[in-house]
């Protein structure tokens, strides 16, 4: 890298030349934009953190019904805002590697069945309580209660017994489980004094913010909590947060300066977007993924040969072209792409195929239209997605009656009660933890109602298998039952596409959530 762009990313990171201007000179002198996008957000970072102001962050999927209970966590925004307030055990790097937070150090028994975690000491509560080692057993107890609506059930249901020694954590599983510490990292996890189990919407926990103002559904405000731990994060005074649920006003929000960052940026609009002065484009290949949710329970979808028609009725390379714009990547019908390891990938790609679609459809004995249900909120180009996928539908003689349901609500009154609907998932760290909140019996999040003993005996199989070539071969068996029995359509993967204000600082790309894994607001800065 030649000195004089070296120069000139020190002026554009210390604010005295703008980054069109930067970009610009960088072409001249024959650097491509991504490399100098790089080498900007590592001049920045090299100046250092300013500290102070008021962070200002727009988000889509949020609604009235939203709480502060990390259990009950289901959307985005309020995903999002954990990671303002609250911390966990673990955080997933951008390279997928464990990230110590609350635990400063763990290990396990050879067989992965017993797992102890020492917990970080002095860490305060916002109340002003230390967190305790019996605080983490609390939070676990009721996350795991069978009683529990946590969506972190399915991923707790393995843990025996649970014990707190001095200043560590001790977790006693009925079988191995090679990914306990990735479980341990869940966003439903955030530690709470005595686990919640008193107040657990009340919004305390040990993250670098406490609430100051919570509208829900509206606007929320997040204070610097003086005593946090960590001299990493948390650099401005306060976050602002709106839920813009609105394509087109969220948008405009960054555009005029109403906001600092975005999540959801409509990947329709994201190329317009790119020659918005003083606004950033970020598209973050992921595991999120978009899907079409059948209950497997649920007549007509406890007909897998009707499940079998609509799959092959999705035209998927159209909806990869006229919904996401090329910023994403073709799915399979399986939860799960190549940014998971252990993943296979000499699966069959699932292709449009009308008259395989017609000849399933007739052999369900099915009759009649199908009702589906969706909305703006279920995720960016819900809708337009649906008409695509009636007309092709139609072309194999299915009649799909698309009921367009209101976003206010959505997530709490149709998601996961009416039998076929819209629904997105931002992934998880492993495909243990995937199958494991969405398809494994008993579930909360298991959206499609799926249940098969086999399925499950071999998940927990593959959880406790150390040999990589058995757990691969066990994870593609269990993508292929997904594939072919289950009551989801996968149609794509989806890039996180969010937007910045060229006065946010310190950005780094996260392929595990929107919003730098949710973590831009505590991470980043704001120009003096």
């Amino acid at each position: 890298m030649s000195d004089e762009l070296k120069y000139l990313g020190k002026l554009a990171a210390m604010g005295r030349l703008d980054r069109r201007a930067f970009l610009g000179r960088a072409a001249a002198l024959g650097v491509t934009s991504t490399l100098a996008g790089t080498m900007l957000a590592k001049a920045a970072r090299a100046q250092g953190p300013v500290k102070g102001g008021v962070m200002r962050v727009g988000l889509g999927g949020g609604q009235s019904t939203d709480s502060f209970d990390p259990a009950l966590s289901s959307n985005e925004a309020p995903n999002a805002m954990m990671s303002f307030f609250g911390e966990k055990l673990f955080e997933v790097s951008p390279e997928g590697e464990l990230v110590y937070r609350l635990a400063e150090d763990h290990g396990s028994s050879p067989d992965a069945q017993i797992w102890t975690f020492k917990i970080r000491k002095g860490v305060t509560f916002h109340n002003g309580k230390t967190v305790t080692p019996e605080d983490i057993m609390a939070t676990m107890e009721r996350h795991s209660d069978e009683s529990s609506k946590s969506g972190a059930l399915g991923l707790m249901a393995g843990i025996d017994r649970m014990r707190a020694e001095g200043d560590e954590f001790i977790v006693e599983l009925k079988e191995p489980n090679a990914d306990l510490p990735y479980v341990m990292a869940d966003y439903h996890l955030v530690i709470q004094p005595n686990g919640g189990k008193d107040n657990p919407s009340e919004g305390i926990a040990a993250g670098p913010y406490r609430v100051a103002v919570e509208n829900a559904g509206v606007r929320y405000v997040f204070e610097k909590y003086e005593d946090y731990w960590d001299d990493e994060r948390g650099h401005v005074d306060q976050i602002e947060a709106l839920v813009i649920n609105d394509d087109s006003a969220r948008v405009s929000a960054v555009q005029s300066g109403q906001v600092h960052m975005i999540n959801r940026v409509p990947p329709r609009l994201a190329a317009r977007m790119e020659n918005v002065p003083n606004v950033s484009v970020k598209s973050v290949p992921s595991r999120g993924h978009y899907v079409y949710v059948m209950h497997c329970n649920t007549a007509p979808f406890d007909n897998n040969d009707l499940r079998m028609a609509l799959k092959l009725a999705m035209n998927r390379e159209e909806l990869l072209e006229k919904v996401l714009f090329g910023h994403g990547t073709i799915g399979n019908d399986i939860p799960v792409n190549a940014a998971y390891p252990l993943f296979s990938d000499d699966i069959e790609q699932r292709e449009y195929d009308p008259e395989q679609a017609a000849h399933y459809y007739k052999k369900s004995g099915h009759e009649g239209p199908i009702t589906f249900r969706t909305s703006d909120v279920a995720f960016p180009g819900a809708l337009d997605a649906a008409q695509l996928y009636q007309q092709s539908a139609a072309q194999a003689g299915i009649q799909l009656d698309v009921v367009r349901s209101p976003g206010d609500g959505y997530w709490t009154e149709v998601w996961n009660k009416e039998p076929f609907c819209n629904s997105y998932w931002n992934g998880r760290p492993t495909q243990d933890m995937m199958y494991s909140t969405s398809y494994q019996t008993g579930a909360d999040w298991n959206e499609t109602k799926f249940s098969d003993p086999d399925f499950d005996k071999l998940l927990a199989e593959a959880r406790g298998e150390l040999d990589v070539d058995k757990r691969t071969d066990m994870y593609r068996r269990l993508a292929m039952t997904i594939r072919d029995e289950g009551g989801v359509i996968c149609p794509m993967f989806s890039n996180f596409v969010d937007a910045i204000s060229d006065q946010v600082e310190g950005w780094h790309d996260d392929p595990n959530f929107p919003l730098m894994n949710a973590l831009a607001p505590v991470k980043c800065w704001l120009k003096a």
